[in-house]
């Protein structure tokens, strides 16, 4: 068996030939033309923590497992807010009235606030339910910081709308 080592032709065609038989019908090469199993040298604390983040499969490969969907996102903070409303009107917002500050095409469930970063998800319970609203806007440093202004796509809603005391729950990230 060892003929096609000494024919690099032989032994490439073999090697070739052996490797597809494997792959086709499940035959395992010699130990001596398979490539060496490489080992890695994990402690048991980050052993521990890849589990946590990644899957074994037929004790050889490792994926990534998906995160758990959360239908219902975890409140961190309530805040007391002012909410009001504003559409895309230039003398309601700037020359560019359907691009938010945060460079965003304008859209529903979009808000503006000076307080908190861009990105950051928000439910407003008391008048949405469970809908999630998402910081991508600035408005006048006038307002201040604990008001919210909510996104409509018509002057007439968002005059409709009016201010409302409530509250809202900011979002994990």
């Amino acid at each position: 068996m060892d003929i096609y080592l000494k024919c690099p032709i032989w032994g490439r065609n073999l090697l070739l030939s052996l490797t597809i038989i494997e792959i086709l019908f499940g035959i395992s090469l010699p130990e001596r033309i398979m490539a060496p199993r490489a080992e890695a040298d994990f402690s048991a604390e980050e052993t521990a923590e890849l589990r946590g983040e990644l899957g074994i499969i037929q004790e050889n490969s490792l994926l990534p497992l998906a995160q758990p969907f959360n239908p219902r996102p975890e409140a961190v903070q309530k805040m007391k807010v002012i909410i009001t409303a504003y559409s895309s009107t230039e003398d309601q917002t700037d020359s560019d009235p359907f691009i938010t500050a945060a460079g965003t095409q304008v859209r529903d469930e979009i808000i503006a606030n000076n307080l908190l970063p861009f990105g950051t998800k928000v439910r407003i319970p008391e008048l949405y339910g469970d809908k999630i609203f998402i910081v991508e806007d600035r408005m006048s440093w006038v307002k201040g910081d604990y008001q919210i202004d909510i996104w409509f796509p018509s002057f007439e809603e968002a005059l409709n709308f009016g201010a409302k005391r409530t509250y809202i729950e900011v979002l994990e990230g």
